[in-house]
């Protein structure tokens, strides 16, 4: 996960640093088509207006940025040929490192330090965010279809999967960061409190966000003349490319830009934060002489490995995003889609049985949510499909080496 998951957050330092120079233009590089980038197929919001001439084959500025420039994918036609290392991303990704190294080698002590900052930073950001969208031309329409249930969706098992999905994955149960970080607590520590609090904040939070995210895509159907559902767009897509573009339609577009890509970086790297201190307190307190003892050492050699192991993400061509969108599929998708909503489950039962409270298997209420659990599992089973990224079929090799990604963390 630390693998491909930082490199979106490199991803995202490569959009700041392009925000805070265009602070001399007052002009985003995604904004217009008139970059050495660009291609014919690029069209701006205006020209892609439904009756204004556009078709099916234009693509924004925005996205042509993404593609084109930041990942270079039109360097080659497939998996099969990896280009050589994109220095700009390498850079981006080892400040990501060098920032999560110092906010994990003094553990708690530095952890706690770095939350104050990269947990609450956000928030105050969603909030300025909140703001501007409310007051954007369109951006009712988008939260009433935000808050507008269809409620045919309820007959679709893919509602529900990505609803266990979002509260596995949100929550993180069976991931072992909770157990790692609530061990520094003190022992008379009101776990009971703290979970119904982080809990509500948690899809608090989500709520509020969807205010954010649709009250943009309202204002971007609205100058694009279009359906909300036809601006839309889920994973990388949405922060690299949707909200991007509506940004740098926005006055003051360079500031919105800074803050947005600021807000991601922060709440990535709180993710990176929680999943690397899980694996390194649990190796520090199996080998404490050894490890415990050399804690800044053993941090360094951790966050070193994992830079390099991550280097291929930042490759030019399509071998790079084989490689994040392989990953993300099969560790997101699978894993936590397919897997998670029964996997993190079954953790969290072998968690319970490891902590001597089998009692909770004989209770009533205990089984039937584990029956829930296995109906959504095979209803993901069976509604799996293979990789497909835009018009690119990955082959077959390729899907066996997503589906070992997947068993190397059951087996």
């Amino acid at each position: 996960m630390g693998m491909y998951y930082n490199t979106i957050i490199a991803w995202a330092f490569y959009y700041l640093y392009a925000s805070l120079a265009s602070l001399a233009t007052f002009e985003l590089p995604w904004m217009k088509c008139n970059n050495p980038w660009n291609t014919p197929k690029c069209k701006t919001m205006d020209l892609r207006r439904s009756g204004n001439g556009s078709n099916a084959d234009d693509v924004s500025p925005a996205q042509e940025y993404f593609e084109l420039q930041v990942l270079e994918i039109q360097r080659s036609s497939g998996i099969d040929s990896i280009g050589p290392i994109k220095f700009s991303l390498a850079f981006c990704l080892m400040l990501v490192f060098i920032l999560v190294y110092f906010s994990l080698w003094k553990g708690v002590k530095s952890t706690g330090k770095a939350v104050w900052f990269t947990a609450l930073m956000p928030y105050f950001v969603l909030f300025i965010l909140l703001i501007r969208g409310v007051t954007l031309e369109g951006s009712m329409d988008g939260i009433k279809y935000y808050l507008y249930p269809s409620w045919d969706k309820l007959y679709s098992i893919n509602v529900w999967i990505d609803a266990a999905t979002q509260i596995f994955f949100s929550l993180g149960p069976g991931f072992g960061t909770l157990m790692a970080l609530s061990s520094y607590n003190k022992f008379h520590n009101n776990c009971y409190r703290d979970a119904i609090f982080t809990s509500s904040i948690n899809c608090l939070t989500s709520f509020i966000a969807g205010f954010v995210i649709f009250s943009v895509l309202g204002y971007m159907a609205h100058k694009m003349d279009k359906d909300i559902s036809d601006v839309a767009s889920g994973g990388p897509g949405l922060v690299f490319i949707v909200y991007p573009e509506a940004i740098a339609t926005m006055h003051g577009s360079v500031f919105w830009s800074i803050l947005f890509f600021v807000m991601l970086i922060t709440l990535g790297l709180d993710s990176t934060f929680g999943g690397l201190e899980a694996m390194i307190t649990g190796l520090c307190d199996e080998f404490p002489t050894l490890l415990r003892r050399n804690r800044e050492i053993f941090v360094a050699f951790i966050t070193t490995f994992i830079y390099l192991c991550a280097l291929p993400t930042t490759t030019y061509v399509r071998f790079n995003l084989f490689l994040f969108n392989t990953i993300n599929a099969y560790r997101w998708q699978i894993y936590c889609k397919s897997f998670g909503s029964l996997w993190n489950f079954i953790i969290s039962i072998i968690h319970c049985i490891c902590r001597d409270n089998c009692y909770l298997l004989a209770q009533k209420n205990f089984l039937t949510k584990f029956k829930k659990c296995l109906v959504i599992f095979f209803a993901a089973l069976f509604e799996y499909k293979n990789l497909v990224v835009q018009d690119y079929v990955y082959p077959n090799w390729s899907i066996l080496v997503g589906w070992l990604i997947t068993l190397s963390s059951i087996i």
